[in-house]
This record gives structure tokens, C-alpha cells and sequence, in this order.
């Protein structure tokens, strides 16, 4: 028989083409976009508004908390980190003044209320971290649980374009044009004062020596980088000026991913030690804190709960199962969700309960990363006709994205929850210096 018969095609063929554009696409992707911008404004607007409460709350007391006449001494403070060697950054440790102390304080809350309306956000988001790291590295004992998850975020905060919606920096580029007839970048005076003015107070500050090598690094980086970018979007708005955008869209990306790990990390070891405590094993736990004068704003309702112990038991077995189970179920859309909503009732229960709202604030807008973005923006949406013209932005973005193909999914949970990728978003406005917007105890930045 001279005839050969043709042997099958192989199950695998085109295989190496369809992965070659798959990881092209999603390359593309991620270099050309700023993904989950409502997911990082919603993170934006939830920690930046946590710590303003908490400041102005704690504004009788603040000179106990952090102030000179704190528990914890200006003298045992210095100790401490010249002890540890870990480098914590606090401008509250340059002096021992009273003055100097009202001015970081302040500044802490004027910070956080910029932030919180999306103000200059690249600029806002580095004096809201400075504030945050200030005052809490003065004092390290005096939080509940929630300051060490505005401690990381904060940091995270700064590598996103968290400006992107629901900002005054977006209604500013609206009303603005971003780009001049001959193609430049609008030269933003505003930007340029800004800049000029905090970086003669990095000289200043330089010069006396109040910054570690680390930190100078840091913030010389930051600073120049605002220049830089400047100056290519105004002399330079081509080939240059799509560079240092896929630059910042990288840095904008990875720190979504960076704070969906750590909120999954932060679910994931609470799961994971509770699952090792006895109290946890045999369903009581929850108990005990609920007959705890220091955790029992509502002694009635505590002790009625306490009281009934099938719900206590039923409460305590099931915060173990969602906290381990969570970081499991965001490849499932549903599953997802339904668990997202149990946290986000669990953290209200406890602000309620144990007397801990700003624990459950904190951790309330860390599970906001995981929300889809259809729901943020119908919430927008209803928001923005409560309040006429406060969220025009962001409305006029939504239809812009309902016309634009999508290709689902945000941050961890884009528009549809479905998967790490998002639709591609609207122009983003200009910020400061003339740039586009876009957990254990005793760890210490």
C-alpha cells in the first residue's frame, strides 16, 4: 500500500498563537490602562474619610495620644526607633514642640479631607501618608487593629492614579482641556506653586537632617518624578509622554494588586490563627468579648447576644469559615460576593457591638477593592441625584464607559466581578505639577 493516511490533528495546535495573544492582549492591557479606577477611588474616599473621623474625633485628646503629653514619652518614642533600627518615618520625632505638633495634626486632617474630595490626589495622597505614618509611628500603641491596615495602605495609596472619578481633579479636567491647540499640556500654575513650595520644604528639611537616607530617597524620587512628568507633558507631549504613562499606569496596577493581596493576606492569617484557638474550635469566642466592659458600648444588646448560644456558636464558626474561604472565591463571581457582603456585615456588627467603628471603617474600605464596579457606579449614580452636581464627574464617566467595549472585570473584581481586568477609562485629569490622575502588630513603615 503506497497511500500514507494523514495522521489527526494534534489537540494542541494554534495553542502556542492563542497564549502568544493572550499575553499580549493582557500586556496591552495593563500598560494602557489604569485598571479599577472606581475600585481605587471607593479606597480612596473610605480611608482617607476613616482617618479624618478618627482625627477629629480624638481632637480634645489629641495631646495624649500623640502630643507631648502622651503616655508613650517624645523620649521613649526616640528610643524606640533609634532601638529597633527600622527606619520609621515620623515627623513628629524632628521636635519636641508643642507648635510643631498642632501644625503636623492639622496638616493630618487637611490632608485627609483633600484626599477624601480628590484634590491634587498624587500630591494630597503624599501628605495623607505622611500625616497617617507622623502620628501613628509617635505612638504605636495606640491603635485597635484598623491603624495597621491605614498604616499599609497609605504607602499603597501613593503608586495609584485614585483620581480617576469621583474627584474634584476629575471635574477640573472636565471643565479644563487637557491639551492646547499646539498639542502641550496645559502648563497648570496652580500645579507648578504647589510643587515649587513642597520641594524648598524637602530642601529645608534635607538640610537639617531630619530625613534618613531611605526617606530623602523616597520623596526626592516622588518630587522629581512630578517634574519630570511636568515637563515631558508640556515640551514633550508625544513618544515621551506615552512612556512615563505606562509607567505610571504600572505603578497604578501593581499597587491594586498589592492591596488586594494584602487585604487577601490579612483575611487569610486571621482565618488561619483563629482556626488554631480553642475558643475558636469549640464555637465560643465570641463570648467572651461581649462580657468585656472595654468592648461593650451596648451592655443589654451584648449580653442578650451572649445569651442566646446557638447564634453565638453559629457566629463564631461561620467568621472562621468566610475570613479562610474569601481569598478562594475571587475567580467566582457569586461566591464572591455573597462572602464580600458577610465581612462587610460582620465589620458593622463589630463597630456596633464592640464599640470598634473605625477598626470596621478601615476594614470596611480595604473590602471596597473587591466590590464590582457596576454596583459603585449605580451607587455613584444614586449619590450624584441626592446631591446635584457633586458626582457630575463621575456620571458623565459612566455613560462614556457604557459606550466604550469593555472587556469586564476590575480590580479583583472589576465591573462584573469577574476577573482582574477592567474597561478602559476615561481621559484622566490633571494633577498636581501637571501630571494625569489617575497587618501584624508592631510593623512599622
Amino acid at each position: 500500500m503506497s497511500g500514507r493516511k494523514d495522521l489527526p490533528a494534534s489537540p494542541f495546535a494554534g495553542l502556542g498563537g492563542t497564549l502568544d495573544t493572550g499575553l499580549t492582549r493582557g500586556l496591552a492591557r495593563i500598560t494602557t490602562t489604569a485598571m479599577g479606577p472606581y475600585q481605587s477611588a471607593v479606597v480612596r474616599i473610605g480611608f482617607s474619610l476613616t482617618w479624618l473621623l478618627f482625627l477629629l474625633r480624638e481632637w480634645p485628646h489629641r495631646a495624649e495620644l500623640y502630643g507631648p503629653d502622651a503616655v508613650w514619652t517624645w523620649d521613649m518614642a526616640q528610643r524606640l526607633m533609634a532601638d529597633n533600627g527600622s527606619g520609621a518615618f515620623s515627623a513628629l520625632m524632628w521636635t519636641n514642640s508643642q507648635v510643631w505638633f498642632e501644625v503636623v495634626y492639622v496638616g493630618a486632617i487637611i490632608a485627609s479631607a483633600l484626599l477624601l474630595v480628590g484634590w491634587r490626589t498624587r500630591t494630597s495622597s503624599v501628605l495623607f501618608m505622611i500625616g497617617v505614618l507622623s502620628l501613628q509611628n509617635r505612638s504605636i500603641f495606640m491603635g485597635d487593629g484598623g491603624d495597621n491596615v491605614i498604616h499599609l495602605m497609605v504607602i499603597y495609596l501613593v503608586l495609584t492614579r485614585c483620581g480617576q472619578v469621583w474627584s474634584l481633579d476629575k471635574r477640573r479636567a472636565e471643565r479644563t482641556p487637557t491639551r492646547k491647540p499646539t498639542g502641550k499640556a496645559d502648563p497648570d500654575p496652580t500645579g507648578v506653586v504647589l510643587w515649587s513650595g513642597l520641594g524648598a520644604a524637602l530642601v529645608l528639611v534635607t538640610l537639617l537632617g531630619k530625613l534618613g537616607w531611605g526617606w530623602a530617597l523616597i520623596f526626592w524620587g516622588l518630587w522629581l518624578a512630578q517634574a519630570a512628568w511636568w515637563a515631558v507633558r508640556r515640551y514633550a507631549p508625544g513618544e515621551p509622554s506615552t512612556v512615563l504613562d505606562v509607567l505610571a499606569n504600572l505603578a497604578h496596577n501593581g499597587g491594586m494588586l498589592v492591596i488586594v493581596v494584602e487585604v487577601c493576606l490579612i483575611y487569610a492569617t486571621a482565618g488561619w490563627y483563629k482556626i488554631q484557638g480553642s475558643r475558636w474550635q469549640d464555637g465560643t469566642a465570641l463570648y467572651y468579648p461581649l462580657h468585656l466592659d472595654d468592648f461593650t458600648p451596648w451592655p443589654a444588646l451584648s449580653h442578650a447576644l451572649a445569651s442566646a448560644g446557638l447564634i453565638v456558636m453559629v457566629i463564631t464558626y461561620g467568621t472562621v469559615i468566610v475570613q479562610v474561604a474569601f481569598p478562594f472565591t475571587l475567580f467566582n463571581r457569586r461566591v464572591k460576593n455573597v462572602l464580600l457582603v458577610a465581612m462587610i456585615i460582620e465589620h458593622a456588627s463589630i463597630a456596633i457591638l464592640l464599640g470598634l467603628p473605625f477598626f470596621s471603617l478601615a476594614m470596611i474600605a480595604a473590602d471596597a477593592v473587591f466590590l464590582p464596579t457596576n454596583f459603585l457606579r449605580w451607587v455613584g449614580s444614586r449619590i450624584a441625584g441626592l446631591v446635584p452636581g457633586a458626582l457630575r464627574a463621575g456620571t458623565r464617566q459612566d455613560r462614556d464607559l457604557d459606550q466604550e467595549p469593555t472587556d469586564g472585570g476590575g480590580a479583583a473584581g472589576g465591573p462584573t466581578g469577574r476577573g482582574p481586568t477592567i474597561g478602559r477609562p476615561a481621559a484622566e485629569p490633571q494633577l498636581a505639577h501637571g501630571e494625569r490622575g489617575g497587618a501584624g502588630d508592631g510593623y512599622r513603615v
